[in-house]
């Protein structure tokens, strides 16, 4: 069993959990500046004021990268050290650090994936509405375009979007993300347009220039089982793909909302003020996109909720992507069941769910072009003997690079594999508590870097394309 020499190996991260820096050489303010200050809402009141200090430590980060074989490195801007007011004037101090930043990637031989938004809006943006006033979208766009001409002669590789689902069902259902509006479904299906909106039209631009790069959007990736073969619960099954896949994906790759999505939120008066032009526009770029990025770490498992079921409202304390809750409309609920294997934040650990997603995917798009953009284990990472010992973190890669295998022999179009993450990094509300990187920070010894046993694995994934991986 062989990765292909095409495929890239790769590991991400992102601005706020990495960079720190957060007032350095002009940077503006964003919504999570502000967000993780309140108190209550982060893990004994972290923040990325400082993160790991990716900011100034890239270069030593890069060359660990390099040691490790790494073949690209999926990292994303912050919009407010381009642009600090969100609009207007460009930083270009901000301009230089990603400049530098590319350049050491270039300079190592590592492909820069460069994601453009990963859910830190420049703070003024954030107080004026954020993704439900129209004047974001233009402002992103504005953005986007500074980006794609500063950096687009050396990337090749651009995401508009990380995980649209999260930022918005986060921030406008559960209040655990920014704006922290909760149960308001009106405004979360309004932002998710507003959303796939700014993205059609950064395409559009981005076309124009022929910079002969490709550019796309990644999505949380989390394909709905029935938790049996009942009729009730594939009912559940259709319905929770409905809303958590197709209304995201319909939109980016067919250039239209699905019509059953659309017809519910009709019945409960939530359908998104959009206009024809805006519609249009969307129609009109999903031809336009280049492949899609999939950030996968567990499928759901789902039953229908019965007249009787009184379950509770999606907040801030339950919402941290664990099985046990309502979906939005109470058709639905997640379930966690005896006999699948789970991770200690009670996340499903199942590679067979993401070859079955995958062929769904394919099913349903056809030959899209894919990258994995994010997979990976949120761990509390032993040491012993002063050796970082992820080896859960080894077993659960091994196990979904396999799959990945397993779906590209079936057809699927995978071209690259990104690990989150990169690096240990602040799991936004999470703080330090939960690890995901090849390499660790030690918060107690000035944020010095040391290579986990996971390092020295994945060395040998890519260098021998995946041939020891274990079935």
């Amino acid at each position: 069993m062989k990765f292909s020499n095409e495929f890239l190996f790769g590991a991400a991260t992102a601005a706020y959990q990495v960079e720190g820096a957060w007032d350095q050489d002009g940077k503006g303010l964003t919504n999570w500046d502000e967000f993780t200050k309140i108190p209550g809402k982060t893990f004994e009141g972290t923040n990325g004021d400082v993160a790991v200090d990716h900011y100034n430590r890239y270069k030593e980060d890069i060359a660990l990268m390099a040691e490790m074989g790494l073949e690209s490195y999926r990292f994303s801007i912050s919009w407010a050290r381009i642009l600090p007011n969100g609009t207007g004037e460009i930083n270009q101090k901000g301009i230089e650090f990603y400049n530098n930043l590319i350049d050491e990637c270039l300079k190592h031989g590592i492909v820069p994936f460069v994601t453009l938004y990963h859910w830190d809006l420049p703070l003024p943006l954030e107080k004026d509405g954020s993704w439900l006033n129209k004047k974001t979208v233009d402002a992103y766009v504005e953005y986007a375009k500074v980006c794609f001409e500063a950096f687009g002669d050396r990337v090749k590789h651009f995401i508009t979007f990380n995980e649209t689902v999260v930022f918005t069902a986060l921030g406008y259902l559960a209040g655990a993300h920014p704006p922290g509006i909760t149960n308001d479904p009106k405004k979360y299906f309004q932002a998710t347009h507003n959303v796939f909106y700014a993205h059609a039209l950064a395409l559009i631009e981005y076309k124009k220039l022929n910079q002969f790069g490709e550019i796309g959007l990644s999505h949380v990736f989390s394909p709905a089982f029935g938790v049996d073969d009942s009729e009730e619960n594939q009912f559940a099954q259709m319905h929770a793909n409905q809303f958590s896949t197709n209304w995201f994906y319909d939109p980016i790759l067919l250039g239209k909302y699905p019509e059953y999505v659309v017809h519910e939120l009709e019945k409960l008066g939530y359908v998104p003020d959009w206009t024809q032009e805006e519609l249009d526009t969307i129609a009109q770029a999903a031809p336009l996109n280049d492949f899609m990025g999939l950030n996968y770490y567990q499928p759901q498992r789902v039953e229908k909720i019965d007249a009787s079921f009184e379950g509770e409202e999606i907040t801030r304390e339950n919402s941290t992507g664990s099985p046990g809750n309502p979906s939005f409309d109470g058709v639905y609920r997640t379930v966690k069941m005896d006999n699948k294997r789970y991770t200690k934040w009670d996340w499903e650990i199942s590679p067979e769910g993401f070859v079955s997603g995958l062929e769904m995917l394919k099913e349903q798009y056809g030959q899209i072009k894919l990258y994995i953009t994010e997979n990976g284990l949120g761990d509390e990472d032993p040491i012993i003997e002063g050796e970082v010992c992820d080896i859960p973190r080894i077993n659960f890669i091994n196990d979904h690079l396999v799959a990945v295998k397993a779906a590209i022999d079936s057809g699927v179009n995978i071209k690259g594999y990104y690990a989150w993450s990169a690096i240990d990094l602040l799991s936004w509300l999470n703080g330090y508590k939960k690890q995901y990187g090849f390499i660790y920070v030690d918060h107690q010894n000035g944020l010095a870097r040391k290579k986990k046993a996971s390092f020295h694995w994945f060395k040998d994934v890519i260098a021998t394309r995946g041939e020891n991986l274990k079935r």
